[in-house]
């Protein structure tokens, strides 16, 4: 009798606990890359940038990354991100300009 009682207890908050969403720094998104800076597309130094690189990004309201290379989160490419790593969904230009990019934690 007891232990059905604790069990009826219990139960909500085991189901509450569960039911959370948690952060992952997976990248299901986009391509994962290791930018020197992330910043929005009309930014000074974005701008200066595009200009240079004749892109046009116009008024574009995105978080745009700078200097991004490819990130292997596993560690086989034997490359990791010293800046900010950042999940980035739209076009590359070289590496230079990456659109889309979101900065991400991957500590663990």
């Amino acid at each position: 009798m007891r232990f059905a009682a604790a069990l009826t207890l219990a139960l909500p908050a085991i189901v509450a606990a569960t039911a959370i969403p948690r952060q992952s720094g997976n990248c299901n998104t986009g391509a994962l890359q290791c930018c020197n800076q992330v910043q929005q597309a009309d930014s000074q130094t974005a701008n200066l940038l595009s200009g240079l690189l004749g892109i046009a990004l116009g008024s574009l309201q995105l978080p745009i990354g700078l200097s991004c290379s490819p990130l292997d989160i596993l560690g086989v490419g034997g490359n990791s991100c010293s800046a900010q790593p950042a999940c980035c969904s739209g076009n590359t230009f070289g590496g230079l300009i990456s659109l889309g990019c979101n900065p991400i934690n991957l500590n663990l």
